[in-house]
């Protein structure tokens, strides 16, 4: 194909995982009770913790209620959308790939949405409960107040599920780029310190709080999957250094 025939198909894949995710959308905002029932569990199950601090949430303006049906709908719109965005993208990248590298667009489009769903669910169980329970301790050290609003507490749920979904997407980058020749494993190796650097750095971008445990909560997985990422690449090299 050309190049504007190329600009087509991304067009109508464009289109294709924007109908995806409009359609995902609307089943969240159909279901908003039932989803919103469950996307409060890391509160409410936190405020079994501490049944003397009133975890309600109250909204301070007119619209923010508006503003909270558009998040639950969007992070509930992405993952639910998740798997058909990568198989749209997927078809799209197919025809120009060679039969070798063809094979492996099923394992890396079924990695990628596993990897981003482990990352939220993490997220989810772990992080989020976490947070709230760093940020009651801290209030309750100075003797603060809680008045936290809905668009507070989806903002944050949507920054951390999200963000930390996507962070999880990085060791398929690594294999990829050692499946390609970009990088090399012993390069991997060799810079193990610098990638706990990376990852810390990474932690401290993405968890709201400044609590080492949060962080740490979620700077060990990833370390783990940088070397998950290095023992898949090792085994790749193998197999290319068979082959040739």
């Amino acid at each position: 194909m050309g190049f504007f025939e190329h600009l087509e198909e991304l067009r109508w894949t464009l289109v294709k995982s924007a109908i995806a995710f409009v359609i995902a959308a609307a089943l969240v905002g159909y279901f908003l009770k039932e989803f919103n029932h469950i996307v409060m569990w890391p509160l409410t199950t936190i405020a079994k913790e501490y049944p003397k601090v009133s975890l309600e949430l109250g909204t301070t303006t007119i619209m923010e209620g508006f503003s909270v049906v558009i998040q639950m709908c969007t992070i509930g719109g992405l993952l639910i959308a998740a798997p058909a965005i990568v198989y749209f993208f997927g078809q799209f990248v197919a025809p120009a790939l060679t039969a070798r590298e063809l094979k492996l667009v099923v394992p890396v489009g079924l990695s990628a949405v596993l990897l981003f769903l482990l990352g939220s669910v993490f997220s989810f169980f772990l992080l989020v409960p976490s947070t709230i329970r760093v940020s009651i301790e801290l209030n309750q050290l100075f003797d603060f107040a809680l008045r936290w609003t809905p668009a507070a507490y989806y903002g944050l749920l949507t920054w951390l599920v999200l963000g930390v979904g996507a962070s999880f997407e990085f060791p398929l980058l690594i294999i990829l780029a050692v499946y390609i020749g970009i990088l090399e494993v012993e390069t991997l190796r060799k810079y193990r310190r610098h990638a706990i650097i990376a990852i810390f750095v990474i932690a401290a971008f993405v968890t709201p709080t400044p609590d080492p445990f949060t962080q740490t909560m979620f700077a060990g997985p990833l370390y783990v999957l940088y070397e998950v990422a290095i023992f898949a690449g090792a085994r790749i090299t193998k197999r290319r250094s068979r082959v040739t």
